[in-house]
Formats: structure tokens, sequence, C-alpha cells
């Protein structure tokens, strides 16, 4: 599974996730068994006795997060009434900065922009659904007048833009000398000059095919803040923004990650708190990031629950990232009514993630098929013959699928569970064709192995139920706009499935991992090195990212907030591939998220 699954030895007992997967640790003894002894679970014809498998381990880190998590937490009474009352004050404030005769925008397109620009940076834009919506039309009414300097027109391009207005990057052609040079008007400051090129870097992120104009923003840009960066005569706060923009770009990006960030970099600038109704803004982005926070540590309360009353803890083998994915489903989806979302998540994404244990590494070949017609027919329980830590898995597995239909059919006011049983057979099926590559020694072409990689990515059963219980109806038709075998669905399949390829190949291959989208290119391209592999794919994913990123933001039928969600589940994966295979490794950038999203309250 291209989200959960580690790398694993050649195993043809055992039904490996795909190769774009997770470092694992193997224990000496395993590392050292030929393609042949790899095979202690298949018994001979001759023999009798049944011999007690040598299973295998991932040799996972331990949870991070014991039972007293919540308990060692100093709680602050951010949730009591007074701070409810101060946030509504403050919303009622920013309200007016945002009317049309407040102080502040007045006819102002630009002022207009800055404002949607700060409430959506600091992840509070979901009080201002209408005045951002009002704010854009008049901006996008009046377009051509207010897009007349470098600075508005890249600002607008990318508001305008992530807010599904149609505009052209080509409004950026005019800001484009014979030179390459992207110009700015010479009364500008020279900081003022860094913040326009710092906007056009942003606008060249959100690019779709064939746009020329943006990956020449984005190539001078990234060359100038560099160069900036090199100077070192800029302010500490400027220099944070630039850092934090050239590392983290927008795929590799999530709501409260930047919310949080900026707080800090806003907070420096002395300049813009003293800006009128900034430190209203500000404040209240602070406020609302700790109210939400003891929402959802609440939240998670009841996730170590369930985690503990479902006995998943005695689930050794697997690898428990409850937590983890938790604070990933609070790093993007805040509104505290969508809890089932979060709860959902969480829960299929630890349980898909020992699933993927069990067939990676701890399960052989006959419990696998038993697992597998155990789900088909969705049985209640798995016959007892298999280990107890198995049924433990599988029971809670069956019991998360069920509820989390439940939860759905409130919302959608029909029965979804057959789609969900079939999402997750589709996603067996592809693990099972990797197994069987594995088992066979054979390495498909590269074609072939991207196109496996949309049901064995694990995406889909990770979106599905946990989307269908926010409050939009997607009825079939709806449904499979953005799900398979949608385009959308395919290029958020497909970008894990690369992402994962590009930053796992090099442990899989000194494993002895047949089939990697590296391994899959050299066969296609005999003679090929690793190194132009690499390059290919990772060409193929940018390429990929600016499809997905136009089939994400055309008009179509989806409600917004359930393509926004399952968009920014490809995000948040991104995100935790960004450096290294943070699922299995969960002790440095993920630990980080986990300990920002949801322990760590901003000081007021």
């Amino acid at each position: 599974m291209a989200l959960f699954s580690a790398s694993t030895s050649v195993l043809s007992s055992c039904l490996k996730s795909p190769p774009n997967h997770h470092v694992k640790l193997f224990n000496k003894n395993s590392q050292s068994l030929s393609r042949r002894r790899l095979n202690p679970f298949i018994s001979k014809a001759s023999t009798t006795t049944v011999e007690t498998p040598t299973r295998r381990t991932g040799n996972h880190h331990p949870n991070l997060w014991d039972d007293g998590l919540i308990g060692t937490i100093q709680e602050q009474p951010y949730d009591d009434s007074h701070c409810m009352e101060r946030a509504e004050r403050l919303i009622g404030e920013i309200k007016d900065m945002f009317n049309e005769s407040g102080k502040f925008c007045g006819e102002n397109a630009f002022e207009r922009l800055v404002m949607v620009d700060k409430v959506q940076r600091l992840a509070i834009d979901r009080h201002f659904q209408n005045e951002i919506a009002q704010a854009l039309d008049y901006v996008y009414r009046y377009w051509s007048d207010c897009s007349r300097d470098l600075n508005s027109a890249a600002l607008g391009l990318r508001i305008l833009r992530l807010n599904r207005y149609p505009v052209s990057s080509d409004v950026l052609r005019h800001f484009k000398g014979n030179d390459g040079q992207f110009l700015c008007p010479s009364a500008q400051s020279e900081e003022e000059k860094i913040g326009s090129i710092l906007n056009l870097y942003r606008a060249s992120l959100i690019a779709f095919p064939e746009e020329n104009i943006m990956d020449e923003a984005k190539a001078f840009a990234t060359t100038y803040l560099n160069q900036v960066l090199q100077n070192n005569n800029i302010s500490s706060h400027l220099s944070k923004e630039i850092k934090y923009n050239l590392e983290y770009g927008w795929h590799t990006n999530l709501p409260r990650v930047e919310a949080r960030n900026y707080m800090d970099i806003y907070g420096e600038n002395r300049s813009w708190t003293e800006m009128g109704g900034n430190m209203q803004i500000l404040n209240l982005a602070k406020l609302d990031f700790n109210i939400m926070q003891s929402v959802h540590r609440l939240e998670l309360e009841s996730i170590l629950k369930w985690w503990k009353d479902s006995n998943l803890d005695k689930v050794d083998f697997a690898r428990h990232r409850h937590v983890e994915y938790f604070a990933l489903a609070c790093a993007y989806c805040i509104d505290a009514k969508y809890y089932a979302y979060r709860r959902d998540f969480a829960k299929l994404c630890a349980l898909a993630t020992i699933v993927d244990d069990i067939y990676d590494t701890y399960g052989t070949i006959e419990e696998i098929k038993l697992f597998n017609e155990a789900v088909k027919m969705w049985d209640s329980s798995l016959p007892n013959s298999l280990p107890e830590n198995i049924k433990i898995a599988y029971k809670a597995f069956h019991m998360a699928v069920n509820e989390s239909a439940e939860a759905a059919k409130k919302t959608q006011g029909r029965d979804i569970l057959p789609y969900a049983r079939k999402v997750w057979e589709h996603y067996l099926i592809g693990l099972t064709k990797e197994a069987e590559w594995l088992a066979n020694g054979y390495i498909p072409s590269l074609e072939e192995y991207l196109e496996n990689g949309a049901p064995s990515s694990g995406y889909r059963v990770t979106m599905l139920q946990p989307t269908l219980t926010l409050d939009a109806l997607l009825p079939d038709n709806i449904l499979l706009e953005m799900d398979y075998p949608s385009r959308f669905n395919e290029l958020l399949c497909l970008s894990l499935r690369l992402k994962g390829d590009t930053r796992t190949f090099k442990a899989e291959a000194n494993r002895g991992e047949l089939v990697s989208g590296i391994s899959c290119y050299i066969k296609d391209h005999p003679g090929s090195s690793e190194e132009e592999a690499l390059d290919y794919l990772k060409d193929l994913l940018q390429k990929r990212l600016k499809e997905l990123d136009q089939e994400y933001l055309k008009p179509n039928n989806v409600p917004a907030i359930s393509k926004d969600h399952a968009y920014n589940i490809a995000r948040s994966y991104q995100l935790l591939y960004k450096e290294r295979d943070g699922f299995t490794n969960s002790n440095k950038d993920i630990k980080d998220l986990v300990t920002q999203i949801l322990l760590e309250p901003i000081p007021l």
C-alpha cells in the first residue's frame, strides 16, 4: 500500500505491498535467507507434519504515544465561553474589514486579495466564506484593471485559481522582459520587490500542463529568492518566510501547518502587526488554533480509547500509527462538525497499516488467503485456526468499516457499505498482483506497474468512507467524478506511487526488491542508469501533479468540500514522503507534526 507499506524481501509466500512503500528493518536472519529458503510456509507434498511457521516482523519502532498521552498535557481553557466570545467578537471585526464600505478594503481590489490571502494563509477562512466570495467576485470582475503590476497579478492569479475562477497564466507575460527577468515597479522598496517575487513563486506552483510561462516564473523566482537568502541582509521574518515557501511549496503543505508557521512569521514582523487590522487577524488565528486544538484533543481521547478497547495494542507485529493519522487529519480538516471524518480517517488508515503488515511480513500465504476470502464474503470473524492477533486486527477492521458506513449513511441517505467493500476488494486485488510478480521474479513494464498502482496505492480505502461523512451529497454518478475510474482519482493514486518510489527505492534495492518504478524503467530502457530512472520518475511526477491540479480545480459536479478533502489527503501524504518515509519512521517528521498540531498550544 503506497501510503502505509514498508519494503520487503522477496517472499513468495506473503502478499507484498507496492514497492514504493516504507522502509522496514529486518532482523539479520531474515536478511540472510535465500529465495528458496524464503518459502517456509509452503509444506512439501511428502510431509504430513504441520510445522509452526517462523514468522517475520518488520522490527518497527514502538508506539510513540502511550495511553497517558492526553493526561500528560496541561490543558488550557481555550474552549471555554470566554475564549469563544472573544473569537466571535474578532470574527465580527474582521468581517467588517471585508465589507465594501469597511475601513481597509474600500473599492481597492488589491486590498481585497490581501485580506483573502491573510485569512486563508492563517487557516481561519472557514469563518469568512461569504466575505471571501464577495471579495473575489469583485476582483474577478475587474481582473484586467487590478492586475497591472507583478505583485497584484501573481497574488490574484494564485488566489483566484485556487478558488476555481478561470484565470489564465498569460497575465504574467506582461511582466517578463526580453532578458527573462520578471519586472517589478521601480518605485518599490527592496523588501516590496522581494515580496512580489515571492508571490510570483507561490503562483507558479499552481501550474497546469503546457503552461510554459509558469515554469519560467518558477525558475526565475527560485533563483532570485535563493540569491536573496545568500545575501544575508534581509529581516529574520522575511528570511523565514522565503525558506518556508521554498521548502514546503504547495503540494507538500497543509493548512494548519502553514498557519502555525505564518503565525510566527507575522508575529516577528513589526511593520505587519502595526498595520491596521492585522493584529485582530493574528489574534483570531492564534485563538482559533488553540480552541480547535482543544476540540481535537478531546476527539483524540476517543481514538486512544478505541485503540485500547479493540485490543489493537496487542497486535505487536504491526506499526501503531493511530495518533499520527489522526493528527494528519486535523492538519487539514479543522472544523469541529467534521469529527466523523477525522475519526474514520484515523481508524481506517491505522487499520489499513496493520492489514498491510499482515500481508507484507507476518501472515502466511494460507492465512492471507483466508483473510481475502473473509473480506470478500464479509464474514464477521476469521477461522479459529488463525493467530489471535490477526483475528483481533480483522475484527477491528470489519467493525470500523461497518461503523464508518453507518456514519456515511446518515449523510448520504443510502447504504454505502457494498461500495466500500468493493473498494477494499479492489485494493487487495492490486496487492495480490504485486505478490504474484514478486513470487515469480517478474518485473513488469513501467506502464503495467503504474497501471496496477491505482488499486494498490491504498488511496481509495483511506479517502472514500471519511469523505462520505462530510455534509455533501455524493450520489453514485457524482461520486464517479472523484473516485475510480475518474482521471482525478487515477492521478491522485499515481502521484502517491511516484512520490513513494522516489523516496524508498534505495532501501528496497538494498533488500533485493525486484519491482519498483526504478527497476521497471530500467527494464524498459536497457542500459539506463538508476539516476536516469529516478530523474524520469521525478519529471513524470511533476507533470502528473500539474494535471492533477487542473483536474482538481476545474469545475464539475463534485461538491467543493468533498474534492478539497480528497485532494488534501494526497497533499498530506506528499508531505510525509517529502524527505523520507514518514509513515514507517514516524519518530522524525510526523512526530513533530503531532506535537505541533495536537500537543503544543500557541502562546497568546
